[in-house]
Protein backbone atom coordinates (compact mmCIF):
# COMPACT_ATOMS: atom_id res chain seq x y z
CA UNK A 1 0.00 0.00 0.00
CA UNK A 2 1.38 3.41 -1.01
CA UNK A 3 1.28 6.18 1.61
CA UNK A 4 1.06 9.83 0.58
CA UNK A 5 -0.12 12.90 2.48
CA UNK A 6 -0.57 15.01 -0.68
CA UNK A 7 -0.41 12.58 -3.61
CA UNK A 8 -1.20 15.29 -6.17
CA UNK A 9 2.12 16.99 -5.32
CA UNK A 10 4.26 14.08 -4.13
CA UNK A 11 3.64 12.03 -7.27
CA UNK A 12 3.22 14.93 -9.73
CA UNK A 13 4.91 14.59 -13.14
CA UNK A 14 8.35 16.24 -13.28
CA UNK A 15 7.09 18.92 -15.69
CA UNK A 16 4.46 19.95 -13.16
CA UNK A 17 6.97 20.18 -10.27
CA UNK A 18 9.25 22.25 -12.50
CA UNK A 19 6.35 24.54 -13.41
CA UNK A 20 5.58 25.08 -9.68
CA UNK A 21 9.26 25.80 -8.98
CA UNK A 22 9.61 28.21 -11.91
CA UNK A 23 6.54 30.21 -10.87
CA UNK A 24 7.60 30.31 -7.22
CA UNK A 25 11.23 31.30 -7.81
CA UNK A 26 10.29 34.33 -9.91
CA UNK A 27 7.95 35.56 -7.16
CA UNK A 28 10.34 34.69 -4.33
CA UNK A 29 13.36 36.51 -5.76
CA UNK A 30 11.25 39.62 -6.28
CA UNK A 31 9.89 39.28 -2.72
CA UNK A 32 13.36 38.91 -1.18
CA UNK A 33 14.80 41.76 -3.26
CA UNK A 34 11.99 44.07 -2.12
CA UNK A 35 11.94 43.02 1.54
CA UNK A 36 15.46 41.97 2.57
CA UNK A 37 17.97 44.81 2.24
CA UNK A 38 20.88 42.52 3.19
CA UNK A 39 20.25 40.18 0.25
CA UNK A 40 19.36 43.05 -2.09
CA UNK A 41 22.86 44.45 -1.47
CA UNK A 42 24.40 41.08 -2.33
CA UNK A 43 22.40 40.96 -5.57
CA UNK A 44 23.30 44.55 -6.44
CA UNK A 45 26.98 43.80 -5.84
CA UNK A 46 26.73 40.83 -8.18
CA UNK A 47 24.83 42.88 -10.75
CA UNK A 48 21.72 40.62 -10.67
CA UNK A 49 18.17 41.98 -10.76
CA UNK A 50 14.92 40.11 -10.09
CA UNK A 51 14.15 40.41 -13.83
CA UNK A 52 17.18 38.19 -14.54
CA UNK A 53 15.49 35.26 -12.80
CA UNK A 54 12.90 33.72 -15.10
CA UNK A 55 13.13 30.06 -13.98
CA UNK A 56 15.05 27.80 -11.62
CA UNK A 57 17.74 27.51 -14.31
CA UNK A 58 18.65 31.12 -13.47
CA UNK A 59 19.16 30.44 -9.75
CA UNK A 60 22.88 29.98 -10.39
CA UNK A 61 23.10 33.72 -11.17
CA UNK A 62 22.13 34.56 -7.56
CA UNK A 63 24.67 35.09 -4.76
CA UNK A 64 25.09 32.45 -2.05
CA UNK A 65 24.17 32.93 1.59
CA UNK A 66 26.40 31.38 4.26
CA UNK A 67 26.40 30.91 8.03
CA UNK A 68 28.68 34.00 8.16
CA UNK A 69 25.95 36.09 6.49
CA UNK A 70 23.44 34.83 9.03
CA UNK A 71 25.74 35.88 11.86
CA UNK A 72 26.44 39.26 10.31
CA UNK A 73 22.73 39.91 9.72
CA UNK A 74 21.71 38.73 13.23
CA UNK A 75 19.08 39.26 14.55
CA UNK A 76 16.76 41.00 12.05
CA UNK A 77 18.89 41.56 8.93
CA UNK A 78 17.41 38.65 6.94
CA UNK A 79 13.83 39.09 8.16
CA UNK A 80 11.52 39.02 5.15
CA UNK A 81 8.42 40.67 6.60
CA UNK A 82 7.27 43.00 9.39
CA UNK A 83 7.94 41.48 12.78
CA UNK A 84 4.22 41.74 13.60
CA UNK A 85 3.54 39.14 10.87
CA UNK A 86 5.86 36.62 12.56
CA UNK A 87 4.38 34.25 15.12
CA UNK A 88 7.43 32.24 16.25
CA UNK A 89 11.19 31.89 16.22
CA UNK A 90 13.46 28.86 16.38
CA UNK A 91 17.19 28.92 16.87
CA UNK A 92 20.38 26.86 16.68
CA UNK A 93 23.71 27.51 18.32
CA UNK A 94 26.08 29.46 16.08
CA UNK A 95 29.77 28.75 15.55
CA UNK A 96 31.08 31.19 18.14
CA UNK A 97 28.06 31.60 20.31
CA UNK A 98 26.10 33.94 18.03
CA UNK A 99 22.91 32.05 17.40
CA UNK A 100 21.06 31.55 14.15
CA UNK A 101 17.51 32.81 14.66
CA UNK A 102 14.85 31.90 12.10
CA UNK A 103 11.48 33.69 11.94
CA UNK A 104 8.18 32.09 10.97
CA UNK A 105 4.87 33.50 9.80
CA UNK A 106 1.78 31.34 10.25
CA UNK A 107 2.00 30.40 6.57
CA UNK A 108 5.62 29.26 7.09
CA UNK A 109 4.57 27.06 10.00
CA UNK A 110 1.69 25.53 8.02
CA UNK A 111 4.08 24.74 5.16
CA UNK A 112 6.67 23.24 7.51
CA UNK A 113 4.12 21.10 9.36
CA UNK A 114 2.77 19.91 5.99
CA UNK A 115 6.29 18.74 5.06
CA UNK A 116 6.55 16.85 8.36
CA UNK A 117 3.10 15.36 7.76
CA UNK A 118 4.36 13.98 4.44
CA UNK A 119 7.27 12.35 6.31
CA UNK A 120 4.93 10.76 8.88
CA UNK A 121 2.58 9.42 6.21
CA UNK A 122 5.56 8.11 4.19
CA UNK A 123 6.49 6.13 7.32
CA UNK A 124 2.99 4.60 7.32
CA UNK A 125 1.35 7.10 9.68
CA UNK A 126 -2.39 7.93 9.61
CA UNK A 127 -5.08 9.29 11.92
CA UNK A 128 -5.21 5.81 13.52
CA UNK A 129 -1.68 6.26 14.92
CA UNK A 130 -0.22 7.35 18.24
CA UNK A 131 2.87 9.45 17.54
CA UNK A 132 5.38 9.85 20.38
CA UNK A 133 7.56 12.92 19.82
CA UNK A 134 10.76 12.76 21.89
CA UNK A 135 12.76 15.37 20.02
CA UNK A 136 13.52 18.42 22.14
CA UNK A 137 10.88 21.16 22.18
CA UNK A 138 11.66 24.85 22.68
CA UNK A 139 14.13 26.68 20.43
CA UNK A 140 15.18 23.40 18.77
CA UNK A 141 13.05 22.67 15.70
CA UNK A 142 12.73 18.89 16.08
CA UNK A 143 9.91 18.68 18.61
CA UNK A 144 7.75 21.45 17.13
CA UNK A 145 8.08 20.24 13.54
CA UNK A 146 7.10 16.61 14.09
CA UNK A 147 4.46 17.65 16.65
CA UNK A 148 2.79 19.90 14.05
CA UNK A 149 3.11 17.24 11.35
CA UNK A 150 1.54 14.65 13.64
CA UNK A 151 -1.42 16.98 14.27
CA UNK A 152 -1.88 17.56 10.55
CA UNK A 153 -2.01 13.80 9.93
CA UNK A 154 -4.50 13.44 12.78
CA UNK A 155 -2.36 11.17 14.97
CA UNK A 156 -2.83 11.18 18.72
CA UNK A 157 0.30 13.17 19.59
CA UNK A 158 2.35 12.51 22.72
CA UNK A 159 4.46 15.70 23.18
CA UNK A 160 7.08 14.01 25.37
CA UNK A 161 10.18 16.08 24.51
CA UNK A 162 13.55 14.43 25.21
CA UNK A 163 14.84 12.68 28.31
CA UNK A 164 13.10 11.04 31.29
CA UNK A 165 13.29 7.58 29.79
CA UNK A 166 11.14 5.95 32.48
CA UNK A 167 8.29 8.26 31.62
CA UNK A 168 8.87 7.75 27.87
CA UNK A 169 8.55 3.98 28.33
CA UNK A 170 5.51 4.29 30.58
CA UNK A 171 3.63 6.39 28.01
CA UNK A 172 4.88 4.31 25.10
CA UNK A 173 3.45 1.14 26.65
CA UNK A 174 0.30 2.60 28.27
CA UNK A 175 -0.76 4.76 25.30
CA UNK A 176 0.38 2.10 22.81
CA UNK A 177 2.51 4.43 20.73
CA UNK A 178 2.94 3.29 17.11
CA UNK A 179 5.37 5.91 15.74
CA UNK A 180 8.47 7.15 17.55
CA UNK A 181 10.15 10.46 16.59
CA UNK A 182 13.57 11.25 18.13
CA UNK A 183 17.31 11.22 17.45
CA UNK A 184 18.65 7.83 16.37
CA UNK A 185 20.95 7.61 19.41
CA UNK A 186 17.97 8.18 21.74
CA UNK A 187 15.95 5.54 19.86
CA UNK A 188 18.82 3.10 20.39
CA UNK A 189 18.91 4.03 24.07
CA UNK A 190 15.14 3.48 24.43
CA UNK A 191 15.61 0.06 22.78
CA UNK A 192 18.31 -0.84 25.31
CA UNK A 193 16.24 0.49 28.22
CA UNK A 194 13.22 -1.59 27.17
CA UNK A 195 15.39 -4.74 27.04
CA UNK A 196 16.84 -3.96 30.49
CA UNK A 197 13.29 -3.80 31.86
CA UNK A 198 12.57 -7.23 30.45
CA UNK A 199 10.52 -6.17 27.40
CA UNK A 200 11.01 -7.87 24.05
CA UNK A 201 10.43 -5.99 20.74
CA UNK A 202 7.05 -7.75 20.38
CA UNK A 203 5.80 -6.17 23.62
CA UNK A 204 5.52 -2.64 22.22
CA UNK A 205 3.07 -1.48 19.56
CA UNK A 206 5.62 0.61 17.62
CA UNK A 207 5.75 0.06 13.86
CA UNK A 208 7.90 2.96 12.63
CA UNK A 209 10.43 5.52 13.80
CA UNK A 210 11.36 8.88 12.26
CA UNK A 211 14.91 9.67 13.27
CA UNK A 212 17.12 12.62 12.39
CA UNK A 213 19.16 15.59 13.73
CA UNK A 214 22.41 13.60 13.87
CA UNK A 215 24.45 11.32 11.59
CA UNK A 216 23.71 7.59 11.81
CA UNK A 217 24.83 4.53 9.92
CA UNK A 218 23.00 1.67 8.22
CA UNK A 219 24.37 -0.62 10.97
CA UNK A 220 22.76 1.60 13.59
CA UNK A 221 19.50 1.56 11.62
CA UNK A 222 19.52 -2.26 11.60
CA UNK A 223 20.22 -2.33 15.33
CA UNK A 224 17.38 0.10 16.15
CA UNK A 225 14.94 -1.76 13.89
CA UNK A 226 15.80 -5.02 15.65
CA UNK A 227 15.69 -3.67 19.22
CA UNK A 228 12.34 -1.87 18.78
CA UNK A 229 10.76 -4.16 16.16
CA UNK A 230 10.14 -1.26 13.75
CA UNK A 231 11.09 0.19 10.39
CA UNK A 232 13.39 3.21 10.91
CA UNK A 233 13.06 6.22 8.58
CA UNK A 234 15.50 9.09 8.14
CA UNK A 235 14.45 12.76 8.09
CA UNK A 236 16.51 15.86 7.21
CA UNK A 237 16.22 19.57 7.78
CA UNK A 238 17.91 22.72 9.03
CA UNK A 239 16.62 25.47 11.27
CA UNK A 240 17.67 27.94 8.56
CA UNK A 241 15.23 26.39 6.05
CA UNK A 242 12.48 25.68 8.66
CA UNK A 243 13.50 22.48 10.45
CA UNK A 244 13.03 18.72 9.92
CA UNK A 245 10.92 17.76 6.93
CA UNK A 246 12.94 19.45 4.18
CA UNK A 247 13.55 15.85 3.05
CA UNK A 248 12.28 12.48 4.26
CA UNK A 249 12.64 8.78 3.56
CA UNK A 250 10.01 6.54 1.98
CA UNK A 251 9.67 2.77 2.41
CA UNK A 252 12.46 2.20 -0.12
CA UNK A 253 15.01 3.69 2.34
CA UNK A 254 17.49 4.63 -0.40
CA UNK A 255 17.78 8.34 0.29
CA UNK A 256 15.43 11.15 1.29
CA UNK A 257 12.89 12.82 -0.99
CA UNK A 258 13.26 16.60 -0.96
CA UNK A 259 9.97 18.53 -0.78
CA UNK A 260 10.68 20.22 -4.08
CA UNK A 261 7.55 22.33 -4.17
CA UNK A 262 9.02 24.29 -1.22
CA UNK A 263 12.80 23.80 -1.48
CA UNK A 264 15.03 23.89 -4.53
CA UNK A 265 18.25 21.91 -4.13
CA UNK A 266 21.58 22.29 -5.92
CA UNK A 267 24.90 20.50 -5.47
CA UNK A 268 27.96 22.71 -5.81
CA UNK A 269 31.71 22.30 -5.71
CA UNK A 270 32.46 23.61 -2.18
CA UNK A 271 35.70 25.22 -3.37
CA UNK A 272 34.58 26.95 -6.57
CA UNK A 273 30.83 27.36 -5.99
CA UNK A 274 30.19 25.87 -9.44
CA UNK A 275 26.95 23.87 -9.81
CA UNK A 276 27.70 20.17 -10.36
CA UNK A 277 25.75 17.78 -12.60
CA UNK A 278 23.27 15.35 -11.06
CA UNK A 279 24.89 12.30 -9.45
CA UNK A 280 28.06 14.14 -8.41
CA UNK A 281 29.08 14.53 -4.80
CA UNK A 282 29.27 18.08 -3.47
CA UNK A 283 27.83 20.64 -1.06
CA UNK A 284 24.06 20.87 -0.76
CA UNK A 285 22.56 24.33 -1.36
CA UNK A 286 18.90 25.15 -0.64
CA UNK A 287 16.62 27.90 -1.86
CA UNK A 288 13.33 28.36 0.02
CA UNK A 289 10.72 28.84 -2.67
CA UNK A 290 7.92 30.30 -0.55
CA UNK A 291 9.14 31.21 2.95
CA UNK A 292 7.98 34.63 4.20
CA UNK A 293 9.60 35.19 7.60
CA UNK A 294 13.13 34.01 6.86
CA UNK A 295 13.36 33.50 3.09
CA UNK A 296 16.86 32.21 2.29
CA UNK A 297 18.07 32.04 -1.32
CA UNK A 298 20.98 29.73 -2.19
CA UNK A 299 21.87 28.89 1.39
CA UNK A 300 25.03 26.80 1.67
CA UNK A 301 24.29 23.97 4.13
CA UNK A 302 27.91 22.71 4.31
CA UNK A 303 26.47 19.17 4.09
CA UNK A 304 28.11 17.00 1.45
CA UNK A 305 25.74 14.71 -0.44
CA UNK A 306 24.55 13.43 -3.85
CA UNK A 307 21.20 14.09 -5.56
CA UNK A 308 19.47 11.45 -7.65
CA UNK A 309 16.43 11.56 -9.93
CA UNK A 310 16.26 7.81 -10.42
CA UNK A 311 12.69 6.58 -10.43
CA UNK A 312 11.60 5.51 -6.95
CA UNK A 313 9.42 2.46 -6.37
CA UNK A 314 7.33 4.47 -3.86
CA UNK A 315 5.90 6.52 -6.74
CA UNK A 316 7.16 9.88 -5.47
CA UNK A 317 8.72 12.06 -8.14
CA UNK A 318 10.69 14.33 -5.80
CA UNK A 319 14.48 14.26 -6.19
CA UNK A 320 16.33 12.22 -3.58
CA UNK A 321 19.35 13.20 -1.51
CA UNK A 322 21.70 10.76 0.16
CA UNK A 323 22.34 10.98 3.89
CA UNK A 324 24.92 13.74 4.43
CA UNK A 325 28.28 12.11 3.66
CA UNK A 326 30.31 14.67 5.61
CA UNK A 327 30.73 18.42 6.02
CA UNK A 328 32.64 21.05 4.10
CA UNK A 329 33.31 22.86 7.40
CA UNK A 330 34.50 21.69 10.80
CA UNK A 331 31.11 21.27 12.46
CA UNK A 332 30.49 18.09 14.44
CA UNK A 333 27.08 16.82 15.45
CA UNK A 334 27.31 15.28 18.91
CA UNK A 335 24.14 13.84 20.47
CA UNK A 336 22.10 15.94 18.05
CA UNK A 337 23.88 19.20 18.98
CA UNK A 338 25.96 21.25 16.53
CA UNK A 339 29.46 21.75 17.94
CA UNK A 340 32.24 23.82 16.36
CA UNK A 341 35.89 23.78 17.53
CA UNK A 342 35.76 27.60 17.35
CA UNK A 343 33.13 27.59 20.14
CA UNK A 344 35.43 25.49 22.31
CA UNK A 345 38.35 27.84 21.64
CA UNK A 346 36.20 30.83 22.57
CA UNK A 347 35.41 29.26 25.98
CA UNK A 348 39.03 28.21 26.66
CA UNK A 349 40.42 31.68 25.99
CA UNK A 350 37.68 33.31 28.05
CA UNK A 351 38.44 30.98 30.97
CA UNK A 352 42.16 31.75 30.79
CA UNK A 353 43.40 28.54 29.13
CA UNK A 354 45.75 28.21 26.15
CA UNK A 355 44.14 27.10 22.87
CA UNK A 356 46.06 23.80 23.06
CA UNK A 357 43.32 21.22 23.19
CA UNK A 358 42.02 18.08 21.54
CA UNK A 359 38.45 16.89 21.11
CA UNK A 360 37.80 13.13 21.06
CA UNK A 361 34.37 11.96 19.97
CA UNK A 362 33.36 8.31 20.01
CA UNK A 363 30.18 6.29 20.11
CA UNK A 364 29.73 3.70 22.85
CA UNK A 365 26.50 1.72 23.24
CA UNK A 366 24.95 3.94 20.54
CA UNK A 367 25.56 7.11 22.53
CA UNK A 368 28.16 9.71 21.59
CA UNK A 369 30.99 10.29 24.07
CA UNK A 370 32.57 13.74 24.07
CA UNK A 371 35.95 14.36 25.74
CA UNK A 372 38.08 17.51 25.64
CA UNK A 373 41.74 17.37 26.65
CA UNK A 374 43.06 20.80 27.63
CA UNK A 375 46.55 21.85 28.68
CA UNK A 376 46.67 23.87 31.88
CA UNK A 377 49.33 26.55 32.28
CA UNK A 378 52.10 26.20 34.90
CA UNK A 379 50.51 28.77 37.23
CA UNK A 380 47.24 26.78 37.27
CA UNK A 381 48.87 23.63 38.54
CA UNK A 382 47.96 22.41 42.00
CA UNK A 383 48.96 19.11 43.57
CA UNK A 384 45.63 19.09 45.33
CA UNK A 385 43.40 16.78 43.29
CA UNK A 386 40.29 18.63 44.47
CA UNK A 387 41.58 21.93 43.02
CA UNK A 388 42.08 20.36 39.59
CA UNK A 389 38.65 18.68 39.78
CA UNK A 390 37.08 22.05 40.59
CA UNK A 391 38.79 23.54 37.55
CA UNK A 392 37.51 20.70 35.36
CA UNK A 393 33.96 21.13 36.67
CA UNK A 394 34.04 24.91 36.12
CA UNK A 395 35.30 24.44 32.56
CA UNK A 396 32.65 21.79 31.89
CA UNK A 397 29.94 24.20 33.09
CA UNK A 398 31.29 26.98 30.82
CA UNK A 399 31.36 24.55 27.87
CA UNK A 400 27.80 23.39 28.59
CA UNK A 401 26.64 27.00 28.69
CA UNK A 402 28.20 27.70 25.26
CA UNK A 403 27.48 24.38 23.51
CA UNK A 404 24.30 23.17 25.17
CA UNK A 405 26.07 19.87 25.89
CA UNK A 406 28.51 18.94 28.66
CA UNK A 407 31.80 17.34 27.58
CA UNK A 408 34.10 15.40 29.89
CA UNK A 409 37.07 17.70 30.60
CA UNK A 410 40.59 16.31 31.11
CA UNK A 411 43.21 18.84 32.25
CA UNK A 412 46.65 17.69 31.11
CA UNK A 413 50.18 18.98 31.70
CA UNK A 414 51.64 21.70 29.42
CA UNK A 415 53.16 20.47 26.14
CA UNK A 416 51.51 17.02 26.35
CA UNK A 417 49.12 17.59 23.43
CA UNK A 418 51.02 16.90 20.25
CA UNK A 419 51.94 20.00 18.25
CA UNK A 420 51.48 19.86 14.53
CA UNK A 421 53.53 21.43 11.76
CA UNK A 422 50.53 22.09 9.56
CA UNK A 423 46.89 22.27 10.53
CA UNK A 424 46.45 21.25 14.14
CA UNK A 425 44.54 18.01 14.56
CA UNK A 426 41.96 19.35 16.96
CA UNK A 427 39.27 16.73 16.45
CA UNK A 428 39.56 12.95 16.62
CA UNK A 429 36.21 11.49 15.63
CA UNK A 430 36.27 7.73 16.17
CA UNK A 431 32.59 7.22 15.29
CA UNK A 432 32.15 5.19 12.13
CA UNK A 433 29.39 7.24 10.53
CA UNK A 434 29.58 5.91 6.96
Amino acid sequence: MKHYYQPEIETAPREEILKIQNEKIVKQVRYVYDHVAYYRNLMDKKGVTPEDIRSVDDIKKLPFLTKDDLREAYPYGLLGTDLKNCVRIHSTSGTTGKRVVAFYTQKDIDMWEECCARAIVAAGGSDEDVCQVCYGYGLFTGGSGLHGGSHKVGCLTLPMSSGNTDRQIQFMMDMQATILCCTPSYAAYIGESLAERGYSPEDNKLKAGIFGAEPWTEEMRAEIEKSLGIKAYDIYGLTETSGPGVAFECEEQTGMHINEDHFYAEIIDPDTGEVLPEGEKGELVFTSLDKEGFPLLRYRTKDICILSREKCSCGRTFVKMTKPLGRSDDMMIIRGVNVFPSQIETVLLKEGYTPNYQIVVDRKNNTDTFDIYVEFSKDMFSDKVSDMQKREQALKAAMRSMLGIGPKIHLVAPKTIQRSEGKAVRVIDKRKLH
